[in-house]
């Protein structure tokens, strides 16, 4: 829902900060001239940040405003999209059609953004034999390599084994925005270290030639 603001005669500060419907600084000024001037451009008076001192109002078609705050909250809600745990169940047994067709659906569940937890299920005996689960566990990742990453390793639970997988893609968003987070820091830092050299270097060459005077 867009926030709600104080607007023209709901305004309650007696003196403003006033901004310009493309920006500009107006200064501060009474808030019953800035209503005068809201009124002249057929347009309203906005108080944007209420806790400043005096309060910043801003000059615009606040109907208009409003309307593009809930756009922008409609797109913001429909690219949110929540992640689930679905399951891929697989039996010791499976044959070769059919885990391939399991690896398609886990596939398509992490390319949809979703984690996937992979279950081997014993029957009976077949707990006997637990490599058979770290073998199946083991292909069905390899196959899915360009597609998850291990969220947690295999692990047995009763006579269940398992393993979660996280979608590849949320995984590369995550390193990539550090990536650029390091690559910022590193360039401010080559800037800042250029600047003080070059002031160092302007003072010395001050220094010098004040020395050459004398």
């Amino acid at each position: 829902m867009a926030k709600s603001l104080r607007i023209n005669q709901g305004i309650l500060a007696r003196e403003i900060r006033l901004v310009g419907d493309k920006g500009e600084q107006l200064g501060i000024m009474p808030v019953l001239q800035a209503r005068d001037m809201a009124r002249k451009q057929n347009l309203d008076l906005v108080e944007v940040a209420p806790t400043a001192v005096p309060p910043v109002c801003r000059l615009l078609d606040y109907g208009k405003y409003r309307y593009e705050q809930a756009k922008k909250e409609r797109e913001q809600r429909k690219s949110q999209k929540v992640s689930l745990l679905r399951e891929v169940r697989l039996r010791p047994k499976i044959g070769k059609h059919d885990f391939d067709f399991k690896v398609k659906i886990a596939k398509k569940l992490l390319d949809g953004g979703d984690r996937v937890k992979v279950t081997v299920r014993f029957r009976g005996r077949e707990i006997t034999h637990p490599e058979i689960g770290w073998r199946l566990i083991q292909k069905m990742t390899e196959q899915l390599a360009g597609a998850a990453a291990i969220a947690r390793q295999p692990l047995i639970e009763e006579r269940n084994m398992n393993v979660i997988l996280l979608p590849l893609t949320t995984q590369k968003v995550k390193t990539e925005a550090k990536t650029e987070v390091k690559t910022e820091v590193k360039t401010e830092a080559k800037a800042e270290a250029k600047t003080e050299a070059k002031a160092e270097a302007k003072t010395e060459t001050k220094t010098e030639a004040k020395k050459e005077e004398k």
